[in-house]
């Protein structure tokens, strides 16, 4: 796996090109179907990749805190929302709610999440190829193939897949 993890910025920015123009065209014309068939592309991934195994997107970038993730890991913590605050977050550039640093605080040497049951949306729903209206999110997109290796496959059976 960590080779993969290695090869996978490389790999995306072989693709990316190819993939932005993809995206373009899926922007214009995406099939009716289309959040059915990202929900078959992720699903058929997942069955093949262990997140356990990788962890890539933990340890690479952070994710966005909305105030509901906040006082719920606050609540889990059992500290006050500002204590949690001024402990692991920061206000980013765009004013959101991020990490201090990364790799995440909460992840372990083992890969697990010590907050897994109350973890971000953000981290529940990376890397969002299920999402729904999913040519929406294409910028997102074309940024995680670079750091989850199902995301990269998930569009390059996307590409197979769909004919545009």
């Amino acid at each position: 796996m960590q080779d993969i993890i290695n090869n996978l910025p490389k790999l995306a920015k072989d693709k990316h090109n190819e993939n932005k123009k993809f995206f373009t065209k899926l922007k214009k014309k995406a099939p009716k179907n289309l959040d059915y068939i990202m929900q078959d592309l992720h699903d058929d991934e997942f069955t093949r990749t262990d997140c356990l195994a990788c962890a890539n997107c933990c340890k690479t970038t952070g994710p966005l805190f909305t105030d509901k993730d906040v006082d719920r890991i606050a609540k889990h913590f059992k500290m006050k929302t500002q204590q949690f605050i001024s402990q692991f977050l920061r206000v980013d550039e765009d004013n959101d709610y991020v990490l201090h640093t990364v790799p995440c605080t909460f992840l372990g040497a083992d890969n697990y999440c010590s907050i897994y049951d109350v973890r971000p949306k953000a981290c529940r729903e990376f890397p969002h190829t299920d999402r729904k209206k999913f040519q929406q999110i294409s910028n997102l997109t074309l940024k995680n193939v670079a750091i989850c290796p199902a995301a990269f496959n998930i569009v390059e059976e996307m590409k197979k897949r769909i004919k545009i």
